[in-house]
């Protein structure tokens, strides 16, 4: 069989990983030959995942096609779809979640609860809206990893605001922020990971670190698991979702956005759950039954973040003292050169005890550092 990844990112590289358990010729697009994913597929081919005639040609005689990155060609991937390439998830969905606004309508649509929201055509209406502060102001497509988003708390923020289709988000007092996988073939069987709780990086607006399960009440987790599964029958159409979700200050429970691919907030279920995202993915692709998302043990993730101050070739310092720890496990993207701010990579841990997990965490975020 030959399935297909648009996205040579880090996720593309740990699908690939993944892929071994399977007998699979796998194809990667990707605008940069030295991708994290490059090395790792059958096939590179160079290409730009926006354009219709790269998509579309990289595809057509594939038997299966999935995303790394939402930013895709969605005309393309209709064309494909219509020509009998299954496509994961399917265009309709990748359509709605690309863009934050038609994400919002549909949440509104199907009446999945989600902070109140305006769209916004330029800076200048967000001053027209000043009921709605404080707000968190987020372009309609192009966002990522934190940017294309601005918190506006009152009048005097409005200037941070953009200058282009966007939308206006009420913002909700968040108590704990939530990601829920969820699976779906193209039976409409679903499995669903348990919750996990992210806690973020204040300036970077990056993941700090992430432990699963989240401790959170046993009423409020199956309202995150029913949510997320309404989010996902809802859309559609098999594939794998990350839905992220806030639970406030009254408990609550809010969909933020929904991820339609492989997540950041999965990377734990490679070491922590009997199946990982990426082989759960694999399986739907594939055809094969779903697997098991339970947890072996709870985990933490700690992102690997490129230094303030450093650009150029990487060094990782303290990472012998990290590898020395137990129950720790180190993955590296395989990118070359850091920045400030970038993702390189990321470590899980796995323990039982959940203090464990939190002290780890810790002392792994000022041991490892990414320099040059």
């Amino acid at each position: 069989m030959k399935v297909g990844i648009l996205g040579g990112g880090q996720l593309g590289r740990m699908l690939l990983q993944a892929s071994a358990n399977y007998v699979v010729e796998t194809f990667v697009m990707e605008n940069d030959e030295n991708c994290p994913a490059a090395h790792l597929c059958h096939h590179f081919i160079k290409g730009n995942i926006k354009d219709f005639d790269a998509v579309y040609n990289f595809g057509k005689n594939l038997d299966a096609l999935t995303i790394e990155i939402e930013s895709v060609n969605v005309e393309a991937l209709e064309k494909l779809e219509s020509e009998g390439v299954k496509i994961y998830p399917r265009p309709s969905a990748i359509n709605i979640i690309k863009n934050k606004i038609k994400q919002k309508e549909f949440y509104k649509q199907h009446e999945i609860p989600s902070s109140d929201f305006v769209i916004t055509q330029n800076q200048n209406e967000l001053a027209d809206h000043h009921h709605f502060f404080p707000a968190v102001h987020k372009l309609a497509e192009g966002g990522y990893d934190g940017k294309g988003v601005q918190v506006i708390k009152d009048k005097s923020h409005v200037g941070k605001g953009f200058d282009e289709h966007s939308v206006l988000e009420k913002m909700v007092n968040i108590k704990k922020e939530i990601a829920v996988i969820v699976a779906m073939n193209d039976k409409g069987e679903t499995a669903v990971y348990p919750p996990a709780e992210m806690i973020f990086d204040p300036v970077l607006n990056l993941l700090d670190y992430q432990i699963s399960p989240s401790q959170i009440p046993e009423k409020i987790y199956w309202r995150t698991e029913a949510i997320a599964l309404k989010v996902v029958k809802e859309l559609q159409s098999p594939g794998l979702f990350a839905i992220e979700l806030f639970i406030d200050d009254e408990d609550a429970v809010w969909v933020n956005e929904t991820a339609p691919r492989v997540h950041n907030s999965g990377h734990h279920t490679i070491e922590a759950n009997y199946c990982s995202q990426y082989d759960m993915l694999w399986r739907i692709m594939l055809q094969y039954p779903l697997g098991n998302t339970n947890a072996i043990l709870p985990s933490a993730i700690v992102n690997i973040i490129g230094e303030d101050g450093y650009n150029g070739n990487a060094t990782y310092q303290g990472l012998n003292d990290v590898l020395k720890m137990e129950n720790v496990f180190v993955h590296l993207y395989g990118k070359k050169q850091t920045k400030p701010g970038r993702k390189m990579g990321h470590v899980t841990i796995i323990d039982k005890d959940h203090n464990y997990l939190v002290r780890s965490a810790h002392a792994i975020k000022k041991l490892l550092k990414v320099i040059v």
